[in-house]
């Protein structure tokens, strides 16, 4: 893999490239980049000259033909069995009981005793408004690409102070403590980024412009997307399933042998691993698809007018995610999974706590909550980098883990934030498609009533379900906008000199900083 060499930005005006960020004190980014630019694009000659890279350079886009991270493979397939195991066990016998009544409306209906039909048909309201929640933001994103950045961190803001002050007002101390910290964060976090938005707009741009002249892109997010609902709507039968067939005088626990609450317990912590782990992989295996088809290409034979490209990129970059690199793919997923159900853990003994009154122990979980939600942060960074290696080389993942961070070494922390910025845009955009669907959870069942909640006992489990549902589905089609900024990147690293032909006016803003921040 080339190294990454800061003197490369000077680079093309040695080769006699005007210079395009001198154009009257840099580039002013607040329109869409054209697709195939009117400078020369560099095109890859098999007759040329020896020092002429080429695309296919240490078997880019044509990896070996083996399986990588096989034993991850063969887990991965194991839990999934699993989890389609106890689906069909409990699913059928929820059936058979007419799914312990309940359903649309309002009024104490069905079983009292566990979820019924009712949360069921919540949660399938809940998978759609996060799927119009998701495709609206994605729409966002191709609309209003310099403003997207601004608008979601502001109302990120906004909601996180307004989440902050009615848990100050109601007594919820231990959750006003820790979303008075993320509020505080997200307002530095602005102020800090404020002065990056521009270049990182401008990325954006670029990379909504090429997603417009490859359809697949759009085909591939929302292929992922509807997995991804049609998964959560399998996890939402599955859980209120379980619910019914193995709680403690439930209907359909007959002669209570292997009823319990630990039954019930275990079962659903499978089923949420499962589901997270299985959400990622679905996200993760769209992620390689884009980077490997579609961007990549674009980054490194150019636009597909020009004839170089090879056709059906991202036909055949899911091919190889999807067999020869899926091990791979589910282990770095796996990481992450952990990560995500330990804070789930820590989040669960931290609302446990409250309701105790053990004001100590709930911050100390609050505490820990947080640490362990920056750690999976900076997981999930890395890894989408180590994605791109996968899905560019076909390499293992421990093998593109390090390489990655041999790319990060290279290049310098401080080069990462403007990366960083439109990663952290998407997630706050996921963040809020989360909340908002929780919130719509809360209301339905505060309009409801429904019998199995007429203490409210289940209100946090639900809205927790509705949470994840509704930030995984965000996640998965912001996939497609982050596997291009990845890509570009990598590029970057690789071979900086590309993008000045690619998208002149980001190449003239980057050089731009680079040379501000080696002054």
């Amino acid at each position: 893999m080339t190294h990454w060499n800061k003197d490369q930005w000077g680079a093309q005006q040695e080769e006699g490239y005007p210079p395009f960020y001198a154009n009257g004190g840099g580039p002013k980014p607040g329109y869409s980049q054209p697709y195939a630019q009117t400078v020369s694009q560099p095109q890859y000659d098999p007759q040329g000259s020896e020092t002429q890279k080429s695309p296919f350079e240490d078997g880019r886009f044509q990896p070996k033909k083996r399986v990588n991270d096989i034993f991850f493979l063969i887990f991965f397939i194991l839990q999934f069995a699993g989890f389609v195991a106890i689906s069909v066990i409990s699913i059928s016998s929820y059936a058979s009981d007419n799914g312990l009544g309940g359903g649309l409306g309002n009024g104490q209906t069905g079983s009292s005793v566990t979820l019924n039909r009712h949360t069921v048909d919540l949660l399938l309201f809940v998978t759609a408004a996060g799927i119009v929640l998701s495709v609206s933001y994605l729409i966002l994103a191709r609309m209003f690409t310099r403003a997207l950045m601004h608008i979601t961190l502001v109302l990120s803001i906004i909601l996180n102070i307004g989440i902050c002050i009615y848990y100050w007002i109601t007594g919820y101390y231990s959750g006003a403590i820790i979303f008075t910290i993320i509020a505080l964060f997200s307002i530095f976090a602005y102020f800090g980024f404020r002065s990056r938005i521009p270049l990182a707009s401008l990325l954006l741009q670029v990379v909504v412009d090429v997603s417009k002249h490859h359809k697949s892109v759009y085909v591939v997010a929302f292929i992922a997307l509807m997995l991804q609902a049609a998964l959560s709507v399998w996890f939402s039968y599955t859980v209120i399933a379980i619910y019914a067939k193995w709680t403690p005088g439930g209907p359909s626990c007959s002669n209570g042998s292997s009823c319990s609450g630990s039954t019930v317990a275990g079962l659903v912590f499978y089923t949420v691993f499962s589901y997270l782990w299985t959400s990622q992989v679905i996200g993760n295996v769209a992620l390689a698809t884009l980077a490997g088809g579609a961007y990549g290409n674009w980054y490194y034979f150019g636009p597909r007018e020009q004839g170089q490209m090879p056709k059906h990129p991202t036909l055949s970059a899911f091919g190889r995610a999807s067999t020869l690199s899926l091990g791979s793919i589910a282990f770095g997923s796996l990481i992450v999974t952990i990560l995500e159900i330990l804070r789930l853990i820590l989040d669960a003994a931290r609302n446990n706590a409250s309701a105790q009154g053990s004001f100590v122990e709930a911050c100390l979980a609050c505490c820990a909550e947080f640490f362990v939600g920056c750690v999976e942060g900076l997981v999930r960074y890395f890894n989408r980098y180590a994605y791109i290696e996968i899905a560019l080389y076909g390499k293992p993942y421990l093998r593109a883990a390090k390489d990655t961070w041999t790319l990060f070494k290279d290049r310098g922390i401080d080069a990462l934030v403007n990366d960083s910025l439109v990663g952290m845009t998407l997630l706050w955009g996921a963040y809020v498609t989360g909340l908002l669907c929780s919130l719509f959870g809360y209301l339905y069942l505060r309009l409801t009533h429904p019998a199995y909640n007429a203490n409210g006992q289940y209100t946090a489990p639900v809205i927790l379900f509705a949470f994840v549902i509704g930030m995984q589905c965000s996640l998965t089609i912001s996939s497609a906008i982050e596997a291009g900024v990845s890509t570009i990147f990598v590029g970057l690293g690789e071979d900086p000199q590309i993008l000045a032909t690619r998208a002149p006016e980001l190449f003239g803003v980057r050089a731009s900083m680079s040379q501000n921040i080696s002054a």
